[in-house]
């Protein structure tokens, strides 16, 4: 998602909104005439992200809040370009659209400036904001008695992870996702919150690992599905020691990692 907010800041922030279409009503909080008047006029004044959300704050003061949940994308260019797919909600900018995909459980919603701050105020806070340390790290995991599967991917915990980079968070760190936040040493928690700081600054360097590029010729959306060393893993020999990547459910989430370094 942040991959998103950086590519299309460059592409849709100042552009005047000249429509709307929309496949699944079920993806908008409104009436699909009440989304088009509300839109149509507007410019998108930057793209925002919280947590797993992309905000669109609108001219008129109402922001746009995208969540793609499981299976959601989107897509950036004309109507030529665009995927075989089915669009649940597309969004014009003159030749250009924004079409969102897979929205089967994830939204689009409009909200005024105060509900969607109020919305984002349940979530946790940002691993890489400057200030959350790694005393507030350590503060805020160590009362938890779940897993750090768990705990990591825990949106009120902490916004932003989910079960990719929990994964791979872990195996960076040298640490099991089925051990105890409680039973960690600090030395153990430093590691983890190193290792949290390093996988997303490189996820983000390389595009994320969503499936499809944003854009005809977008070659960076997705560069980090490849550098995984154990999502998605399953049987394919660790980077750091040679010993097959193992599939575990961990708090009902599936999970990978490496048995012989990760203690």
């Amino acid at each position: 998602m942040e991959n998103y907010r950086i590519l299309l800041n460059g592409r849709i922030a100042g552009r005047t909104i000249t429509g709307t279409e929309i496949g699944r009503e079920k993806s908008i909080n409104v009436s699909p005439l009440r989304f088009e008047r509300e839109l149509t006029g507007q410019a998108v004044r930057t793209v925002d992200r919280r947590a797993k959300h992309l905000l669109f704050p609108l001219t008129s003061g109402k922001v746009l809040v995208l969540h793609l949940m499981l299976g959601g994308m989107i897509f950036y260019g004309t109507m030529e370009e665009a995927p075989e797919r089915t669009v649940q909600v597309r969004i014009d900018f003159g030749d250009r659209h924004l079409f969102c995909i897979g929205l089967r459980l994830g939204y689009l919603h409009l909200y005024e400036a105060e509900e969607a701050s109020a919305l984002m105020e349940k979530l946790g806070p940002e691993p890489l904001d400057p200030g959350f340390t790694a005393e507030r790290f350590e503060e805020r995991l160590r009362v938890k008695r779940g897993t750090l599967k768990s705990n990591l991917a825990d949106q009120s915990l902490l916004a932003g992870i989910g079960n990719c980079y929990s994964d791979e968070i872990c195996f960076h760190a040298g640490l099991l996702p089925s051990r105890r936040p409680f039973d960690l040493t600090s030395l153990e928690f430093g590691r983890l919150y190193r290792s949290m700081r390093e996988v997303l600054i490189e996820a983000t360097h390389y595009g994320g690992y969503m499936e499809m590029p944003l854009f005809t010729g977008d070659t960076l959306t997705g560069g980090f599905d490849s550098r995984c060393r154990v999502y998605d893993r399953e049987g394919e020999p660790c980077v750091r020691c040679g010993r097959p990547i193992v599939r575990q459910d961990v708090s009902s989430k599936k999970s990978f990692c490496c048995l012989g370094c990760q203690r």
